[in-house]
């Protein structure tokens, strides 16, 4: 059994949910999101908030339920008080700048690179050395991969630590050549 299909999904206050078939409708303060449930799973709008439960007992059907009910509070979380990610430029010269609607990258290439801002999303840089990078958004998936795209122009080196990380990450280092 889910452990976590079992709660319904709770309503935050200003928010607006509506079930139609296997379509989630969920809006908020931030925006609108949908979100379209598996067959194999039923969703339905009570009075403590939107219950998730499978239609039988196959395996895909129990992998599912879970799973629907995650990204239903999602949803919920998105339109209410949104999504963030941090990211942290680290290396000599390395740094980023944001001109309307893209993203300038410095990072030890022989060009910058220009990541254009999705819509949807948006990215702030701050830092004393524009070495921070926050990424902001209503849906959960889209903001990480922003994040992933950006930090795969330069993934942090295990030597030195130069690139692009995330702030809460923690890189293994490991010890140079040896004389």
């Amino acid at each position: 059994m889910s452990r976590i299909g079992k709660k319904p999904v709770a309503v935050p206050s200003g928010v607006n949910a509506d079930v139609a078939g296997q379509t989630v409708s969920v809006k908020g303060p931030k925006g609108t999101l949908s979100f379209v449930v598996h067959d194999l799973v039923e969703v339905s709008k009570g009075t403590d908030g939107i219950a998730v439960k499978p239609r039988d007992e196959s395996k895909q059907a129990r992998s599912l339920w879970g799973m629907s009910r995650t990204m239903i509070s999602n949803l919920m979380v998105g339109v209410s008080k949104g999504f963030e990610k941090k990211l942290e430029i680290n290396g000599v010269g390395y740094k980023a700048a944001l001109a309307g609607k893209t993203l300038n990258l410095s990072l030890g290439y022989s060009h910058d690179i220009v990541y254009p801002v999705p819509e949807g999303i948006t990215i702030a840089v701050a830092g004393q050395k524009q070495d921070q990078i926050t990424i902001t958004g209503i849906d959960k998936q889209r903001v990480g991969q922003v994040a992933a795209e950006i930090r795969e122009f330069r993934g942090p080196e295990p030597y030195k630590g130069k690139g692009v990380k995330y702030a809460d990450e923690k890189i293994f280092r490991k010890e140079g050549k040896k004389k």
